[in-house]
């Protein structure tokens, strides 16, 4: 399953099915776990721990973007698809949805960024990459 397709996927603490929705890091190991052939952990923290630390500016589509939306650091997740947005699963009531990074909501709250593929896994991403007429939430 790709990530485009999973817009509008219900949020569920603890999920990791479209089946019953995601939390944030169930929507990372939904995807990645494939195609790494080894699962990941189960939190964002432990996903902070994955990879190579990549700075704000040299961030590729594919990589993992951590906040701190629990008033403690790399509390969330969500991957990088270009043009400082990104996908993730945000809360309850809420659903799979694109965000901009650059609103003071997630630039506040920004902890960093880890590759965990040597190039930008695409494909990951589905078939119209990089995506056009995506809708961009603005709300958190």
């Amino acid at each position: 399953m790709q990530a485009f397709a999973l817009i509008g996927t219900k949020y569920k603490l603890g999920g990791s099915s479209t089946e019953t929705g995601f939390d944030c890091s169930g929507f990372i190991r939904h995807l990645y776990s494939p195609v790494l052939d080894f699962a990941l952990p189960r939190t964002s923290f432990e996903m902070s721990r994955l990879g190579t630390k990549v700075d704000h500016h040299a961030l590729m589509p594919g990589d993992l973007v951590f906040f701190n939306t629990l008033k403690r650091s790399f509390s969330h997740v969500g991957i990088y698809i270009g043009e400082d947005r990104f996908i993730h699963s945000p809360s309850k009531g809420r659903a799979v949805e694109i965000v901009d990074m650059r609103e003071q909501y997630w630039q506040k709250r920004f902890n960093g960024a880890r590759r965990l593929f040597a190039e930008s896994p695409a494909t990951l991403m589905g078939p119209e990459w990089p995506p056009e007429s995506t809708t961009v939430s603005t709300g958190q």
